[in-house]
């Protein structure tokens, strides 16, 4: 989970891109991920600067170990 922040109630981090074309593209993939695990993240688009918190709302917007998996499927995506 390098790169993230636990604050109460969810996961986030913040990805930098080369420009709005490049976070895009990376959101969509993530939004693919996160489908295919049926839990979405919090999306925040910027220009080139990407912010998602993930939190369990059915749990009581608590972070759980979906975030956490979603996190590093994340974090794949990226590397």
């Amino acid at each position: 989970m390098a790169g993230w922040t636990e604050e109460p109630g969810a996961l986030s981090r913040e990805f930098r891109f080369a420009d709005f074309a490049e976070a895009l593209a990376f959101v969509n993939q993530v939004g693919a991920v996160a489908e295919a695990a049926g839990h979405h993240p919090d999306i925040d688009i910027r220009w080139n600067v990407v912010t998602l918190r993930l939190s369990t709302h059915s749990e009581g917007n608590v972070v759980t170990d979906r975030d956490r998996d979603l996190s590093a499927r994340i974090d794949r995506i990226r590397s």
